[in-house]
């Protein structure tokens, strides 16, 4: 990536709610973006809720927590919700841009931006629909309410970015003129396929050599549906197939999981969070099948990372995956039992072919593509701002 030229640099504030130390995707894609914009020669700041105030510099660039309560019943997720603190903060930063990853809580930040002239991008990482209906609204009123949401969050930005058309497709539905797409990336260094003597010395600490090795790697909360993996093992070992679940992730359900797997006698091992992304690399390509239960992602990082070492994935179709994975997966319908047919057809390919087609597929989605189509986004290219200038911002102050 070419870096920005002298007197181009440009300062980009990144805010962002629901990221906590043991959170999974969102906290993975700001790092590799914020990694990207400073490589780029940029100034990139994240600004994220915490126990305390406190200022890091770290390879994303610098990393500002500002105090925030707790989510209640939240899984551990702290919310920035004293706008005078946040507001002078920026004012203190001066950005040049700014990127928001909440349509709500923040969306007063666009307003913000607009009075300060400064450029703004709020990026769409989940389905205000889909979310709605995991919660259990009904599909009309769930689609009513997300169009009201998302019309007010595209009025208060410069630019509503999605990082998939299945996304973008709830603001299509209304019309949405400042809708643009980016694709996030995945980490093809850290995550790549493990050798067959890897990966028989990794796969040893979980299953036995006749046993079918499941993964979940997944926040375990409501809207990411982890019970469907649990309903997938029981629908696979009543078929006698002997399968086996290793669940990576943490969250509000992990008891009832838990309980759950002890009542039905069901082999299920949880890790809870795995720190490491060298351990986690290790854990999905030993698997022999990853799942992707979850029907509101987006983009899925989880499921992408486990075709980028190598391992095929079982997805809901109701989420934005099949779009994502093509070959290299199989989409399943949302229950136990469309997951554990899914699976079996990936057990049917030869173990060659079903990981090559998962690591080609895993290709396509590199993390410098994705920052570059971000800062293109943010109005820039090759590195210089070509858009945003002096002359737009003007315009924004008028």
């Amino acid at each position: 990536m070419t870096s920005a030229p002298y007197g181009e640099a440009l300062t980009i504030v990144r805010l962002a709610n629901f990221v906590t130390p043991v959170s999974g995707g969102l906290r993975t894609a700001l790092r590799h973006l914020g990694a990207g914009y400073r490589a780029a020669g940029h100034r990139p700041v994240l600004i994220v809720p915490g126990g305390r105030r406190s200022e890091e510099e770290t390879e994303q660039g610098l990393v500002l927590t500002l105090p925030g309560p707790v989510l209640p019943a939240g899984g551990g997720y702290r919310l920035l919700t004293d706008r005078r603190a946040v507001a002078a903060e920026l004012t203190r930063l001066s950005p040049d841009r700014l990127e928001v990853s909440d349509r709500t809580t923040l969306r007063w930040t666009g307003a913000w931006a607009r009075r300060h002239g400064v450029r703004s991008v709020m990026v769409s990482h989940e389905s205000a629909t889909g979310v709605l209906r995991t919660r259990g609204v009904p599909g009309p009123l769930a689609n009513a309410a997300a169009d009201r949401l998302n019309a007010a969050t595209a009025r208060s930005y410069d630019s509503v970015l999605c990082t998939t058309d299945w996304a973008a497709a709830e603001f299509r539905r209304i019309g949405t003129p400042n809708l643009v797409r980016a694709p996030l990336g995945v980490d093809l260094e850290t995550m790549r396929p493990l050798t067959r003597v890897e990966r028989a010395a990794e796969r040893a600490r979980y299953a036995a050599p006749e046993d079918v090795l499941l993964v979940l790697c997944s926040r375990l909360s409501a809207e990411k549906r982890p019970e469907r993996a649990v309903e997938a093992l029981a629908a696979l070992r009543a078929r006698r197939v002997p399968a086996v679940l290793v669940v990576a992730g943490t969250g509000p359900l992990r008891d009832r999981l838990a309980d759950r797997a002890a009542r039905l006698r069901l082999p299920v091992r949880f890790l809870g969070h795995l720190s490491g992304r060298e351990a986690l690399a290790r854990l999905l390509g030993c698997a022999d099948v990853v799942l992707a239960p979850g029907p509101v992602e987006t983009f899925g990082l989880a499921a992408m990372e486990a075709l980028a070492c190598g391992t095929p994935v079982a997805v809901s179709r109701s989420s934005a995956l099949p779009g994502l994975v093509g070959l290299a997966g199989v989409t399943a319908p949302d229950s136990g039992g469309g997951f554990a047919s899914a699976v079996r057809q990936l057990l049917d390919r030869p173990e060659g072919v079903r990981r090559s087609a998962a690591r080609a597929q895993a290709e396509r989605y590199g993390w410098p593509a994705a920052v570059t189509a971000f800062l293109a986004a943010h109005g820039v290219r090759n590195g210089s701002a070509v858009e945003g200038g002096p002359d737009e911002q003007a315009r924004h102050r008028s």
